[in-house]
């Protein structure tokens, strides 16, 4: 038996141990996705490539997560989450076991104070109010806008989240980047945010440090995202403004095209429009998008994609998604989804999904 399969089998028993009434006040669950499916790329140097992909609504992972009531308001909660390649079984990031989430934490009047390896508030931004297809499928808003790496999650991280006043929230983020030279990769970021009857809004800020390579530069990304719900119709938007080396990087850096390697932006705008609504038992999601590169290559481009969750139940689902990117000046945006960066400019999904 392998060290990470052993290693999940202590933390399972030791999960069924915390659930018994002799600590009654500690709750434990363990969760997951299980997400496969046969994603087709074309219009790539490679052609026509067909493969399985282990999560392209949402990446495959399991989790474990608890919290214990502390008394007087306070609470202390734990999440370890891993995430999974269903098509092979091995973890998605090699010799790490809780590489997307790994955290402990105290919530209580104060709001929630957590610290380990945890999202950024860009990516719960971009997830929750901007794209409809909540950054999976491959109509997903990571085919233009920048969510890979620390945009998504980051490590030695402490945040906090403020409790909701008459609709209003606020979220901080630092990262530590633990070199040397204090500065060097180190990362803040911030949300506020309202949310009352029918809309939501929330605006972001991210900045983050280069490292000796990049002379210590430093990137930042803004995201002000709002959606608007109309019964079982739900209204999407959002404008992104990306500044420095690395604020916005290409999913696909192997130079899918061929020919002249494309540049990342170093200074760009992206804006996106998009609906989801409940249709018989599924979820209908589409959007378009446009990227606007204010380099000196403007490397543009515009995306659309359409997808369709079919609900067998109230936990296991259907979906196919189709998705397309339109390059130009030599740009390098590929279809992505929640799993795999894409080797082309169009998208086509076809999977199974089921939660628990």
């Amino acid at each position: 038996m392998s060290k990470t399969a052993r290693m999940m089998l202590v933390l399972a028993g030791s999960a069924g141990l915390a659930s018994t009434p002799t600590h009654a006040q500690t709750a434990v669950e363990i969760y997951g996705i299980v997400d496969a499916a046969i994603v087709v790329d074309r219009g790539g140097k490679e052609g026509s490539l067909t493969k399985m992909s282990g999560g392209a609504a949402s990446t495959s992972r399991i989790g474990f997560k608890g919290s214990e009531n502390l008394g007087k308001g306070l609470a202390a909660f734990f999440i370890l989450e891993t995430g999974i390649r269903l098509d092979t079984g091995a973890t998605d990031v090699a010799g790490s076991i809780f590489n997307r989430q790994a955290l402990v934490g105290l919530k209580g009047g104060f709001g929630t104070v957590a610290l380990g390896r945890q999202y950024t508030p860009y990516h719960n931004a971009l997830v929750q109010i901007v794209d409809p297809f909540g950054t999976g499928y491959a109509g997903t808003a990571k085919n233009l806008f920048p969510h890979s790496g620390s945009n998504i999650r980051t490590s030695n991280t402490v945040t906090w989240a403020s409790p909701k006043l008459n609709g209003a929230d606020m979220e901080l983020a630092y990262s530590a980047g633990e070199q040397s030279d204090s500065s060097a990769r180190r990362q803040f970021g911030g949300a506020i945010g309202y949310a009352g009857g029918p809309l939501s809004v929330r605006l972001v800020y991210n900045s983050k440090n280069g490292d000796a390579a990049t002379g210590f530069a430093r990137s930042r990304n803004t995201l002000l995202g709002a959606q608007y719900k109309l019964g079982k119709v739900t209204l999407h938007a959002g404008y992104g403004i990306d500044r420095g080396p690395e604020a916005s990087p290409l999913a696909n850096t192997g130079n899918p095209y061929g020919g002249i390697a494309p540049t990342a932006s170093s200074d760009g705008r992206e804006a996106l429009l998009g609906v989801s609504a409940q249709i018989g038992p599924g979820k209908l999601m589409a959007s378009v998008m446009h990227k606007d590169d204010r380099s000196a290559f403007n490397q543009d481009a515009s995306a659309w994609g359409v997808g369709y969750l079919y609900g067998l139940s109230k936990r296991t689902g259907l979906y196919a998604a189709y998705g397309h990117v339109r390059n130009r000046n030599g740009a390098g945006y590929t279809v992505n989804n929640n799993t795999d960066t894409g080797t082309g400019n169009t998208g086509y999904n076809l999977g199974l999904r089921h939660t628990f």
